[in-house]
């Protein structure tokens, strides 16, 4: 079983950057494919970014390719995601999921993650 808490989240003007946090409790963590996604009001939640267990596998939405990063370390069995350049829609709930140490490879869909955090919100204002 893992627990993943998010942590970063605030109130940031349009250009501005946040880096966002999801700490993990669970040895399994380190051998997660680990993924951040996002939901805005009235839409539906959709992929950001996610990284493998390695780090050695980075996907990105082509919405965020260039301004975000996601990084690892499974030392601190945390996964962060470095925000920049924000926009207003960027404005979101952010979600830490992780897929279960078996199922390898990076994935886009929801359904591909088993472990799912509380969310924080980024706010960007214009």
């Amino acid at each position: 079983q893992v627990q993943l808490v998010e942590a970063g989240g605030g109130l940031v003007q349009a250009g501005g950057s946040l880096r966002l946090s999801c700490a993990a409790s669970g040895r399994a963590f380190s051998s997660s494919v680990v993924g951040w996604f996002r939901q805005a009001p009235g839409k539906e939640r959709e992929f950001v970014t996610a990284i493998s267990w390695s780090g050695g596998s980075l996907v990105y939405a082509d919405s965020v390719k260039g301004r975000f990063t996601i990084s690892r370390d499974n030392a601190k069995n945390t996964v962060y995601l470095q925000m920049k350049d924000l926009k207003p829609e960027d404005t979101a709930v952010y979600y830490c999921a992780a897929r279960a140490s078996l199922r390898v490879g990076v994935r886009r869909d929801t359904d591909e993650y088993d472990y799912w955090g509380q969310g924080t919100q980024v706010t960007v204002s214009s």
